[in-house]
């Protein structure tokens, strides 16, 4: 199994910190998000090899950063300078995997949240499930639901319909950015880009590929944490450094 991280965005919520430095790589306690979520997945022993996809102001750090790592990680390059002109994640999802031949089941991160719990639960979920999946957890503020990827779930875990950022929520089941898709389900990520799937938010693929094929979404055991503006960065570096202590 393979594991991509989307890593492309410029983060302009968190300038001046982010204006040239990327947010996966921000110091969260001892070590920056991208080494606690690959240090995570090393200790599952499921994932032979790792893709960053960034962008062209970024991937000089990246590179730095492999070279601390003693896994198989990729750097791939999306060309963007930026945010106006960003592919989206779904585009450099597309990218990562025609760059690099991926031809493996693949497991999707967003590289700037952080969990108080493993991914080892969720891949073992989805092999047993046999089908590609994504998380979901319950968000009872209907304001935040408009920003997310909502789903609705059927009683067997199935997911029956996902929408991004809905103007009117169908359930309080948020979607968050990590996925798993099996290999045969890969190749539809450039048919959903011809049909005119969405490429911004990460979850449009997923989305789509609901409606095409089974996906079944698994109960996050524990909370995610998104580093999206300087006050959660402060809030989330300070409870992680108590956590480390």
């Amino acid at each position: 199994m393979k594991c991509l991280f989307l890593a492309a965005g410029f983060a302009t919520r968190l300038y001046p910190l982010t204006q040239n430095f990327p947010k996966p790589l921000l110091k969260v306690g001892e070590r920056n998000i991208l080494d606690r979520l690959v240090d995570d997945l090393e200790s599952t022993r499921l994932i032979d090899g790792y893709c960053v996809v960034t962008n062209a102001r970024f991937v000089d750090h990246f590179h730095e950063w492999v070279k601390t790592r003693p896994e198989n990680i990729a750097v791939v390059n999306d060309g963007t300078t930026t945010n106006e002109t960003r592919l989206g994640a779904v585009r450099d999802l597309a990218l990562g995997i025609e760059s690099l031949k991926i031809d493996d089941d693949l497991l999707v991160l967003a590289g700037d949240n952080l969990l108080d719990f493993s991914l080892k639960g969720f891949l073992e979920y989805a092999r047993e499930k046999g089908t590609s999946c994504a998380m979901r957890y319950n968000e009872p503020d209907v304001e935040k639901l408009k920003r997310c990827g909502v789903m609705q779930i059927d009683a067997q875990d199935r997911v029956v319909s996902m929408e991004e950022k809905p103007p009117k929520p169908q359930s309080h089941w948020c979607a968050p950015p990590f996925y798993y898709y099996r290999r045969e389900d890969l190749p539809l990520v450039a048919t959903a880009l011809k049909e005119g799937c969405g490429v911004d938010a990460p979850g449009s693929f997923l989305a789509w590929l609901a409606a095409h094929v089974p996906v079944h979404a698994y109960l996050m055991p524990g909370k995610r944490f998104d580093v999206g503006t300087l006050e959660s960065y402060n809030r989330i570096r300070e409870m992680f450094q108590r956590r480390d202590a």
